[in-house]
């Protein structure tokens, strides 16, 4: 518990940074909804010249941009790859600071267990992560009364939202993952921004090319939102995969952890 606290709390500014930055995000792009629909049929035509492939790539949804979860559903783009980075953020710091701060072999020397240590630190950005979530769910829905010329249905906006949490889960295991396996990141963000730009042009690449089995290649395109739009639900391969990775990364870097070397400071 008091490695948890104090994780916790260690968390607590960058916490504070992204939920607020999330929150501007979707104020900015928000804002800008009442003057898109009323001239929907103008700037569909302008969305019209692009190419279909980079509107794929950009997810672009001509038929129901002129709705507020239509809009919604393309600015959510830009939000998963803040969040993402986030995720990121925490997974690879959860040990990896440890060892850039040589505190590691400090830690070990406590009468916990490796698997209490890693459990606990764990619980922590997970819970910085829902946080984030909460707040950033909570002022979402706001704005979107706010700016709405419609209603539309707050199931299909929480669904959508909620699928901010699961992408950054998937990035969170992905970075811890990273951090057990190689001891010295010296720049977190850095690796951070590699590894989710990189993901980020896969997933774009895969969205222009059609081909439904690319899309298992970035967790980006493991929620689409008009398919949620659409059905109400999420396409269940997809989910599946999700926890998958999510699954298969706890149990390799839980035994990853427990065979690691510590060096001492």
């Amino acid at each position: 518990m008091n490695i948890f606290l104090y994780e916790l709390k260690a968390y607590r500014k960058s916490t504070l940074v992204w939920t607020f930055s999330l929150l501007a995000i979707v104020t900015m792009f928000m804002s800008f909804y009442p003057s898109i629909s009323k001239d929907i049929d103008q700037f569909t035509k302008l969305l019209e010249g692009f190419p279909e492939p980079v509107r794929k790539a950009f997810g672009l949804q001509l038929d129901n941009m002129g709705t507020i979860m239509g809009f919604y559903s393309y600015m959510f783009l830009y939000l998963t790859l803040c969040g993402a980075i986030q995720g990121m953020n925490l997974g690879i710091s959860v040990l990896s600071k440890e060892t850039r701060d040589k505190t590691a072999d400090f830690l070990l020397t406590k009468p916990v267990t490796r698997v209490n240590i890693l459990t606990a630190k764990l619980m922590a950005t997970a819970v910085s992560l829902i946080l984030t979530n909460a707040v950033y769910m909570i002022g979402a829905g706001m704005m979107a009364s706010q700016v709405k010329t419609e209603d539309y249905s707050m199931k299909i906006f929480v669904m959508i939202s909620l699928t901010l949490l699961f992408i950054q889960l998937i990035f969170l295991v992905l970075g811890l993952l990273l951090s057990v396996l190689f001891a010295r990141i010296k720049s977190v963000l850095t690796v951070s921004l590699g590894v989710v730009f990189c993901f980020f042009f896969i997933g774009m690449l895969a969205a222009t090319g059609g081909d439904e089995a690319k899309r298992f290649l970035s967790p980006f395109k493991y929620f689409d939102t008009a398919y949620i739009i659409e059905h109400s639900s999420y396409e269940a391969p997809y989910l599946l995969a999700g926890i998958g990775i999510i699954a298969a990364s706890l149990i390799t870097s839980y035994i990853a952890y427990m065979k690691k070397d510590i060096h001492a400071g």
